[in-house]
């Protein structure tokens, strides 16, 4: 099910900027700051195939417990609910 919304004129586009720049301040004011990054597209043609190479070199690799044992040092779950 898809939500549709008309725009009537400028109001609905000066409806979501006011919305958004809200969200923005309050993100802020919660200390969080808000940034853009590009990452590879899962829809990708070739991606599930370059995951599986990925995981295929370190599977059963000498440095395979190493770097699970850093990256599970590195995973803050405190706050987890």
């Amino acid at each position: 099910m898809f939500h549709v919304t008309k725009r009537v004129g400028k109001v609905m586009a000066e409806s979501t900027k006011a919305r958004v720049s809200k969200h923005r301040s309050q993100m802020r004011k919660a200390g969080l700051k808000l940034i853009q990054i590009a990452v590879p597209d899962p829809a990708r043609r070739g991606f599930a195939a370059e995951c599986r190479r990925q995981a295929l070199v370190v599977n059963g690799g000498a440095d395979e417990k190493r770097v699970l044992r850093e990256m599970e040092a590195l995973i803050d779950t405190d706050e987890w609910t």
